[in-house]
């Protein structure tokens, strides 16, 4: 996590048990666990580029489009909230691969550096570690 008076940067990684491409696959389709798009209450979701998302969890809305979508190597799309103050942040999430596993990085920029800009770093870090359990090698 890095910060300015004005902004905060969270990155976090995780090492997943699968190939980029199944877990590229997972972060985008709403139906199986271990995202974010899975959990909620209501749902809107395009990924394709330029292609909005509206994400309705616990009483708060979250929304934004999709920029980039390289398949099974880098997701990136706007994030606007109440948490944001209204402000469009940027999320990038990429997929490296690392011998039979995956490096997968989430870096969500422009948050505003506050209490609700730095509780991103829960919320992000609960769905990823998601990520991890739905790959976990039984």
């Amino acid at each position: 996590m890095t910060a300015s008076k004005k902004s905060l940067t969270v990155k976090l990684e995780r090492i997943i048990a699968a190939p980029p491409s199944k877990v590229y696959a997972n972060w985008l389709n709403p139906k199986t666990p271990g995202n974010p798009w899975y959990e909620g209450d209501k749902l809107l979701f395009n990924p394709k580029i330029d292609g909005f998302f509206y994400w309705y969890i616990s009483g708060t809305p979250h929304y934004g489009r999709f920029k980039k979508l390289e398949r099974g190597s880098r997701i990136q799309h706007t994030w606007m909230s109440p948490y944001t103050e209204g402000n469009e942040t940027e999320v990038t999430v990429t997929f490296k691969k690392k011998g039979h596993e995956t490096l997968m990085t989430l870096m969500h920029t422009g948050l505003p550096n506050t209490e609700d800009g730095k509780g991103h770093i829960e919320g992000w870090n609960y769905f990823l570690d998601g990520v991890v359990k739905r790959f976990k090698k039984k």
